[in-house]
């Protein structure tokens, strides 16, 4: 009986402590390598076609690809397009592409992250959730809807602004009107682009500001903050990588919009610095312009342009992510 209660309980066997993952970490780790790598993939397929496609164009137009602005291609009599006595330039397409995407970032960022802070700190929970669903609904709509209806509703409306802008405003370069044609004009352009981008970078925004941590907004109310107080020292500072990605992501998308810009806007081939002016361009527009109707060595030439909008568009994408990363380190 003694011998029974000193007995001591078998103990359970050791488990084995390893840091080798189980099968579905292994799956799962798999799946998502293989789905980021396959977006690189897809990217760097697109950049050799494009580089394959514009060889030919960049060698025989060099610098002047970039510089000039004349599209002129000339065709032999075999109807094939003569490369020598062609001129193609994308410069005038270059900058309005920049215009109107800066005119769009200018007007949209603003609007998008007051919308953001009302619908994060000031709308009433009943009206949230259906103004949220609204604004991401608009990011989905297709942009030849916001095309045709910026060229029958706020072109005209535009118009009248552009009016004010030369009224007012005339003595600035950018704003000078050297023929009175405010119609179809890069400023027109640019709000349609801004009416485009206004969700998206609101929709990044709302979410930025919707993690700001709460012990860091309860303790500005405890210091007796006011709201605005606690958004200018708490979720502006936390927000402002989120806010600077978000407008970033707005620019990228302006730079590439096609069918708004096309409908919009007067595509001419010359530089234009006033952006009331009804004359203009981007590189988007251009090529949904010309493909249609040009021929096989004039379709190399726009592949040429599409290669230099995609590292444009790198680039501005980029600089957002060093902007984004110092913004993010001073924002802590």
């Amino acid at each position: 009986m003694s011998s029974t209660l000193t007995q001591k309980p078998a103990l359970p066997p050791k488990r084995e402590i390893t840091t080798e993952p189980r099968l579905s970490d292994k799956i799962f780790q798999r799946v998502v390598t293989g789905g980021g790598l396959s977006s690189l993939l897809i990217l760097g397929l697109i950049f050799i076609f494009l580089l394959v496609q514009g060889f030919q164009t960049f060698k025989s137009q060099g610098i002047h690809f970039l510089t000039g602005s004349a599209w002129n291609a000339a065709v032999n009599d075999a109807n094939q397009i003569d490369i020598k006595n062609s001129h193609f330039g994308i410069a005038a397409m270059l900058i309005g592409t920049l215009i109107c995407a800066v005119i769009a970032i200018v007007i949209a960022v603003p609007i998008s992250v007051f919308s953001a802070l009302f619908l994060t700190f000031y709308v009433p929970n009943s009206l949230k959730k259906f103004m949220v669903a609204v604004i991401d609904l608009m990011a989905a709509f297709p942009s030849i809807l916001f095309g045709l209806w910026g060229f029958f509703v706020l072109a005209p409306v535009g118009v009248y602004w552009a009016k004010l802008l030369h009224k007012y405003f005339g003595w600035i370069p950018f704003f000078k009107m050297e023929a009175p044609f405010f119609n179809r004009s890069p400023f027109i352009a640019g709000l349609v682009l801004a009416i485009m981008i206004i969700p998206i970078v609101t929709s990044i925004s709302r979410e930025i500001f919707g993690q700001t941590p709460l012990d860091r907004i309860q303790a500005a109310y405890a210091l007796g903050a006011t709201r605005f107080g606690m958004i200018k020292a708490v979720a502006f500072p936390y927000a402002r990588s989120g806010i600077v990605g978000g407008a970033m992501l707005g620019l990228g998308r302006a730079m590439g919009e096609t069918v708004a810009v096309y409908t919009v806007l007067n595509v001419v081939y010359k530089i234009n610095w006033h952006v009331l002016i009804g004359a203009g361009g981007n590189v988007a527009s251009m090529i949904l312009l010309k493909f249609g109707e040009a021929t096989p060595g004039e379709v190399k030439a726009l592949m040429a342009a599409g290669l230099v909008l995609f590292v444009v568009t790198l680039i501005v994408n980029s600089i957002a992510d060093f902007i984004v990363s110092r913004s993010g380190k001073s924002g802590k």
